[in-house]
């Protein structure tokens, strides 16, 4: 077994470890990780990884220090193994997975359409994490779409979680939406979500020079500004940010030049984890702290599921998830990287900020070789 690791103290750092197989108890399955998508949501689960927990999900072989952690992925796996009756080898699932070639589950709360990993370690962790889709008991599946699914699924659900919250709270009145990181996948699932609403404000994307051309192609964005032109937002209009990067320097001047007319700021991502905004510099001192917080989408999930039920939540993210699925055909590319001996490179450009948009990562654990 194979199992790609990330250093906690320094993302740039990575190792894969070779370890043992391990027998399974009662109850338990053993699943091969056929593939998983990759994204900048991943680097987000790296830089949050003690503070929410995401170190937790999967915890690093052969690390006696606890320096090391695995990055949970999106992605799909095969039963090959089972000590538990209500499941079969040869069933094929979908959920959250470490970068690895396998892995065991004791799977809890079985339902035709899925169930619960009730590994001791993960009981306290977010229930949407801990799910994992029985294949064969979805009525819509389509294996054509599982790079879609794998790449898109998180991120959309958070965008739809955005555009839920924001609509419920009538956008806090304000006349334009500022999304920050315009290219990355979770905000162009929130920009489309917008301009399909009916009532929403103006939405302006911010993005690098690089990526203007691409964002502006989208055409969900009603103003594209780059990074290098932030004086031409318009400071004058009540706002609300969404903020995927966490870059301080670009933090500091919006909360800085927009000062009460800042009515909120959504933190969601922060794939800018070496750029780390703190009070104690002129930057940090201009965010208004007091209107910031942290975006977790598993608890907005929560509430919608108590307020609709399972079928009414359903329902409503199914309509969401189509239309940006429909809509990722016109601009997202999918890339396949072969292993996880490959997938190391693809890994350090992510970190430094170095994939294109516009590409969707898959990385296939199919036909890697053995070690």
């Amino acid at each position: 077994m194979n199992q790609f690791q990330t250093l906690k103290s320094d993302l740039t750092q990575s190792r894969i470890i070779d370890i043992d197989s391990h027998a399974i108890d009662d109850g338990e399955i053993a699943v091969r990780i056929e593939s998983y998508a990759f994204t900048a949501n991943n680097v987000t689960y790296g830089v949050a990884g003690d503070t929410i927990g995401y170190w937790k999900f999967f915890p690093a072989e052969h690390d006696e220090k606890n320096e090391w952690g695995c990055i949970p992925m999106w992605g799909f796996a095969e039963i090959t193994h089972s000590n538990n009756e209500g499941l079969n080898v040869g069933e094929r699932l979908f959920g959250y997975f470490p970068a690895a070639d396998s892995l065991i589950l004791s799977p809890i709360k079985i339902s035709d359409q899925s169930f619960s990993d009730g590994k001791e370690h993960r009981k306290e962790l977010p229930p949407v994490y801990n799910n994992y889709v029985r294949l064969a008991g979805d009525q819509n599946y389509d294996s054509s779409m599982d790079a879609v699914r794998a790449l898109l699924f998180p991120l959309h659900i958070t965008a739809f979680c955005l555009c839920d919250s924001l609509a419920e709270e009538s956008y806090l009145g304000a006349s334009q939406v500022i999304i920050v990181s315009a290219s990355s996948k979770t905000a162009i699932g929130l920009a489309q979500g917008l301009a399909d609403a009916d009532n929403s404000p103006k939405i302006v994307g911010l993005t690098s020079a690089g990526n203007a051309k691409f964002v502006e192609s989208l055409g969900c964005y009603d103003e594209v500004i780059s990074y290098d032109e932030l004086k031409h937002v318009d400071y004058s209009r009540s706002s609300v940010m969404v903020d995927m990067a966490g870059n301080r320097e670009i933090l500091g001047t919006l909360h800085g030049e927009l000062g009460d007319n800042m009515l909120k700021c959504l933190t969601v991502g922060m794939t800018h984890w070496d750029n780390e905004t703190t009070a104690e510099d002129a930057l940090g001192e201009a965010m208004l702290r007091d209107r910031t917080e942290f975006f977790f989408a598993p608890a907005h999930i929560q509430k919608r599921i108590s307020d609709w039920g399972h079928e009414g939540y359903a329902e409503k993210t199914n309509i969401f998830m189509t239309n940006r699925a429909l809509q990722s055909k016109d601009w997202m590319q999918v890339k396949e990287i072969s292993g996880l001996e490959n997938f190391t490179s693809t890994y350090e450009e992510m970190v430094d900020g170095k994939i294109n948009p516009n590409e969707g990562i898959i990385v296939n654990l199919t036909n890697q070789k053995e070690k």
